[in-house]
């Protein structure tokens, strides 16, 4: 008998270790829930919810298969070696087959997982399935991991050329086992259940996403470089809720991109080769996460940062949590992230580098912030972007090129529609006015808006003072990083 033990790989379809259990022997599935570790990683309640919403299909897709899905509790992942025995031992289970996780905390639970089932003569496989190469394969000429986003892109797609990942197959039907599945929670105590509106936008399951991604490759792609950093349009796939959760694997993603451009990487459409490398630099935060692990620790990727003069400036961090900062585009792109569980990438990177930045408050807390509302929350493309925004972490934006919002706003919002959208009670400003309303009325500004917590130009000086307090060799690392 084989145990697949799911974690983030909730899909039937082209997945590595279920497709390598099921050509081994009759196979059963297990997922482990875990809400101490979901607590203390802080994992948003509405991504708790969707792993059940997927874990219900998931299971009836794999019934279909005569593969049951069983669950069991281990509140923390130091039990789960304990839980995972015991399992394997009622059942008679001589392997156990993994899809590799990433991340200090998910390596160690491996680690001893394996450690404790091979103590008692059972068998513990891992495959690489979330990432498209295995990290360790992709190295600088000195054998290190690679600092710079396009220097590992370059390397990527030179494999890419050699040879595509294929997608695995789906198991055949087994013959019928007798056990019976277990029911999936609705919910998990500590976090709250969503309301339905959020849900709605991001229905469960594996024919949603391929629906999305097929939609996506058929309709969007094309118009992706152009259409990707404007909020107000549908530019972008929205499939990294799916991704995060496995529901969907990248390799799906490469191949639907590919095909929709006659196979063609950098020639053919501009749109194609921009998402393909979207997919890359979710790619290389992944195999930062390996080669770095201080990223895991709460700790920058540039250990000189480390000695930024972060502000300690609770009312202004909590009107940036709650949208109501006075600078629209910031609060516009907070409420959506209240709401939907998700935030346009362009605006991600705005409103990180405000708070970095114009703030000066430790990109730790907005990274944090993130994690506890984002659907689509993943530790190493969460923690990369918002290093990426601060100029601490990897392939970091120069120290001196900080985002002003205003301009990000007229840029990518032209016509104040996304903010319109999110601050209704901006609605009757025109496309001018909308991205600034502190200019109007004298001062009073607008009736029930808020005005802005901090000066741009003086916030600008200070957070450039404060990276130039560093000692000047490091400055140099951070600004060419």
């Amino acid at each position: 008998m084989q145990l697949i033990w799911l974690r983030s790989d909730l899909r039937h379809y082209d997945n590595t270790a279920l497709s390598a259990a099921a050509k081994r022997g009759p196979t059963v599935a297990v997922y482990l829930i875990s809400p101490e570790q979901w607590l203390a990683h802080d994992d948003a309640p509405c991504k708790v919810d969707f792993w059940l919403r997927n874990l219900r299909t998931l299971s009836d897709s794999l019934q279909q298969l005569n593969i049951p899905l069983l669950i069991r509790t281990a509140p923390a992942w130091d039990q789960a070696p304990a839980v995972l025995l015991e399992l394997c031992q009622q059942l008679g289970i001589q392997a156990v087959h993994a899809n590799q996780e990433y991340g200090i905390n998910e390596t160690r639970r491996d680690q001893e997982v394996a450690r404790t089932v091979e103590a008692q003569g059972i068998e513990f496989h891992s495959y690489l399935d979330q990432l498209l190469f295995q990290p360790g394969s992709i190295l600088t000429q000195s054998g290190s991991y690679f600092q710079v986003f396009s220097q590992f892109r370059r390397i990527c797609y030179n494999r890419l050329h050699m040879a595509l990942p294929q997608i695995v197959a789906r198991p055949d039907s087994q013959a019928p086992l007798n056990i019976e599945p277990d029911s999936i929670p609705e919910s998990v105590s500590g976090f709250a259940t969503p309301i339905q509106t959020l849900r709605a936008l991001w229905p469960a399951g594996e024919k949603e996403a391929q629906q999305r991604l097929a939609q996506f490759a058929d309709e969007q792609i094309h118009f992706y470089q152009d259409e990707r950093d404007l909020p107000a349009k549908p530019g972008t796939s929205q499939l990294s809720t799916y991704l995060a959760a496995g529901v969907i694997s990248p390799r799906q993603c490469l191949h639907a991109a590919l095909h929709s451009n006659n196979g063609e990487f950098e020639s053919g459409s501009p749109g194609v080769f921009t998402w393909i490398t979207e997919l890359l630099w979710r790619e290389f935060y992944k195999h930062i996460l390996v080669g770095y692990p201080r990223v895991s620790r709460h700790r920058a990727f540039r250990l000189e940062t480390e000695y930024l003069p972060w502000r300690n400036a609770p009312d202004e961090l909590a009107a940036w949590k709650q949208g109501r900062t006075g600078f629209p585009i910031i609060d516009a792109a907070i409420r959506q992230l209240l709401e939907t569980g998700w935030m346009h990438n362009r605006l991600r990177m705005v409103v990180a580098m405000f708070l970095t930045k114009n703030l000066l408050i430790d990109w730790r807390e907005g990274e944090r912030f993130f994690m506890q509302h984002l659907i689509d929350g993943d530790l190493a493309a969460n923690n990369g972007g918002w290093q990426w925004s601060s100029s601490t972490g990897t392939d970091s934006v120069p120290y001196f090129r900080i985002f002003n919002p205003l301009t990000q706003s007229e840029r990518f919002d032209p016509e104040g529609r996304f903010i319109k959208h999110w601050l209704p009670e901006l609605a009757d400003l025109n496309k001018k006015q909308v991205h600034n309303p502190a200019l109007i009325g004298g001062l009073f500004g607008v009736a029930n808006y808020p005005a802005p917590i901090v000066d741009l130009s003086k916030s600008r000086e200070r957070a450039l003072s404060a990276f130039k307090s560093l000692p000047s060799r490091q400055i140099v690392e951070v600004s060419h990083g």
